[in-house]
């Protein structure tokens, strides 16, 4: 049983690295793990308008709980929604995403907090409007005040006024820990991953199936009992016969993420007795994902802003090196093991959070500056 922020479901994984970041892009989709496996239930339409947010989301560093994201016609139809039709596709999600509530277990009890604190509709008449409502001089100050109301001025860049922006949401306080400046215990994924995606079932498996997948096999398995998939679902009674949960659920959801993401996935019931109990995945990068990840290799000497100690891989790969020669940390190495291992064991151990934390003092002695 692993234990992340804010939640106790019982997943049963392989053993991955846990902290690692695999390349900037303008469409890496991170969140913590506690959101992955907590119990929320949304349209196909509100996860486009979160995943949305979430591409625009600075990586590896923190971000004003009060930080407005900008929700654009370009962005959702990206993401798979009807191009006819996707203005009011995104004012209907805004609408009923503000309703909507993220339930996490603790080991107190369930938190409840709001995915939304705020959500702006763009009227590109309201401008127009209010000057005929305040024509007069006189009446500026009452005309500036509910253009403020409008939220039409604020600090935003100018070019925020484009006609391409639907929506303006801020997630609420209690989400946004969760979202920026993660450092271990997170997932990641492409949104290009999900833009196919027409099941809600099937946004909610796959970044499970993401969060376990090892970075160097390129492959994953992960168990989940029954009981913890419909909390996360939120299906409380729906689907109470196991056949009708995997013909629903879980055979939508493999069957899709086989057709339409990078991954290749199958699953087995696990059983307990004479009852099925859980559901466990296994699953691996197909061919041609593991070709464009070998082709995406990230730039050596860019920093890596979601390792625990902020490098680049080629300075990490060099102090690692130089920490193997410490004398101070030469009882440390493992039984048998050559300098060259020792040095690349430390390296990943870089890499890891918790591992980290104790090599920081030891850099500084062999030069490395942490700033």
């Amino acid at each position: 049983m692993f234990t992340f922020p804010f939640r106790c479901i019982k997943i049963t994984p392989n053993l991955v690295k846990i902290g690692q970041f695999v390349e900037m892009s303008n469409d890496l989709i991170v969140m913590d793990n506690s959101i992955v496996t907590s119990a929320y239930n949304l349209s196909v339409n509100e996860q486009r308008l979160i995943l949305c947010a979430l591409k625009q989301m600075p990586k590896g560093m923190s971000v004003a709980p009060d930080t407005p994201f900008y929700i654009t016609r370009d962005d959702f139809i990206e993401l798979g929604a009807d191009p006819n039709v996707v203005a009011r596709e995104i004012r209907t999600a805004t609408r009923e995403l503000m309703k909507k509530s993220l339930f996490v277990r603790t080991n107190e009890g369930v938190v409840q907090f709001q995915w939304l604190r705020q959500v702006l509709r763009y009227d590109r008449n309201a401008e127009q409007k209010l000057r005929e409502k305040y024509p007069n001089p006189s009446d500026y100050d009452k005309y500036m005040n509910a253009l403020r109301m409008y939220n039409l001025i604020d600090a935003l860049p100018t070019h925020k006024a484009d006609d391409n922006i639907v929506a303006r949401i801020i997630f609420s306080p209690e989400i946004m820990p969760l979202l920026s400046d993660l450092k271990a215990s997170f997932t990641q994924f492409l949104a290009q991953d999900v833009a196919e995606f027409s099941s809600i079932y099937t946004y909610r498996i796959y970044p499970l199936l993401r969060q376990y997948l090892n970075k160097d096999t390129g492959k994953g398995w992960t168990q989940i009992d029954f009981d913890d998939l419909r909390y996360m679902l939120m299906l409380l009674d729906k689907y109470p016969a196991t056949k009708d949960l995997r013909v629903n659920v879980i055979d939508v959801a493999i069957k899709e993420i086989n057709e339409k993401s990078p991954l290749k996935a199958q699953y087995e019931l696990i059983k307990k007795g004479r009852k099925f109990v859980a559901v466990k995945f296994t699953f691996e990068l197909k061919e041609k994902a593991k070709k464009t990840k070998e082709n995406k290799i990230r730039d050596p000497n860019t920093v890596d802003m979601l390792a625990p100690i902020k490098m680049t891989d080629k300075q990490r790969q060099t102090f690692a090196s130089k920490l193997a020669e410490l004398r101070e940390l030469g009882d440390y190495a493992p039984i048998g093991m050559s300098m060259k291992e020792y040095a690349k064991k430390i390296e990943n151990d870089l890499l890891d959070p918790q591992k980290a934390e104790f090599y920081r003092p030891y850099l500084a002695k062999v030069g490395f500056t942490i700033k």
